[in-house]
């Protein structure tokens, strides 16, 4: 037994060392034929590839498949990681409804106990943009809605759904003019909230407009939810305008909460101008007769 396995290991050494060689030999000409440069050299180095790599398919199926293979389970991976993304979100989004929800009925209870009566003459018409008039100077926009049809008035109040737009500024019998916030021509009055700071949003044809005559700019934090105050009579109270930033010029400026970027569909709010009072008398009351008698004595004093 040790003579066989002996012979065997003589007759396989040798072989090896045959077929090492020989690959060996076949590799260096393989460098050689490569390094010719010849033009015979060339055409059958051509030929032999022609010859050798449209044969070698086959060779190249594992490897496709494996790079298949991979590409699948990344995008599995992938896949996998957005489901649980969505499961996440749409969790939060079934927690933020709850929340609105309360909300709502906590809102609709407070406007019945305090007997709230909203104004049924706020109702809105919603037009389509039909083209933006922006430039360094002004900054407007035009609505398919006007006066004939849908009985649009100058001053009424434009939103997106998201938060103040402007203010229609020239209305025609189809169409009509908005004036965006940013306009350096607009000037609204506002509330910061919380603290109630009174302040006027003027527009300055920049993304952030400006916000100026602050009563105590102390009290006024970045974040601050900022609403039109309705002073004045030019908005309806309540809407919302946007946000405070701080600006890099160290001045209290707003982000606005519309999307300026994609303005395709706005509301014009409908709303009837404030009835002016003319008879203060008729506010206040008419006078007692004691308030009455001594009217007289305090003129004829003040004028002595």
């Amino acid at each position: 037994m040790a003579r066989q396995s002996g012979s065997s290991e003589d007759f396989a050494r040798p072989l090896r060392r045959f077929f090492v060689g020989g690959l060996v030999l076949i590799l260096f000409a393989i460098f050689v034929l490569w390094r010719i440069d010849s033009p015979r050299a060339e055409r059958f180095r051509a030929a032999l590839v022609d010859a050798v790599v449209p044969q070698m398919d086959w060779a190249l199926v594992p490897v496709t498949k494996g790079v298949e293979l991979v590409e699948g389970v990344q995008s599995y991976a992938r896949l996998q990681q957005q489901n649980q993304d969505l499961r996440r979100e749409l969790q939060q989004m079934k927690a933020w409804k709850e929340a609105a929800l309360h909300l709502e009925q906590e809102n609709a209870k407070l406007l019945d106990l305090n007997n709230v009566r909203l104004d049924p003459a706020l109702t809105v018409v919603t037009g389509q943009v039909l083209a933006d008039s922006g430039s360094p100077f002004r900054q407007s926009i035009l609505l398919n809605v006007g006066a004939a049809r849908d009985g649009i008035k100058d001053g009424w109040a434009v939103t997106d759904g998201l938060g103040l737009v402007g203010r229609i500024s020239g209305v025609g019998q189809r169409s009509s003019r908005v004036l965006l916030l940013t306009d350096s021509a607009s000037r609204v009055p506002v509330t910061i909230q919380p603290s109630g700071q009174q302040s006027m949003l003027s527009g300055d044809n920049s993304t952030l407009p400006v916000l100026d005559f602050i009563e105590e700019p102390e009290e006024v934090r970045p974040g601050d939810r900022v609403v039109s105050s309705g002073d004045g009579g030019v908005f309806p109270a309540g809407l919302l305008v946007g946000s405070v930033v701080l600006a890099r010029d160290g001045r209290l400026r707003m982000r606005l909460s519309a999307d300026y970027e994609r303005l395709e569909f706005l509301r014009v709010l409908r709303s009837r101008p404030v009835e002016p009072i003319g008879n203060d008398a008729a506010l206040i009351g008419p006078l007692l007769p004691e308030a009455a008698a001594l009217v007289p004595e305090e003129e004829a004093s003040n004028d002595g």
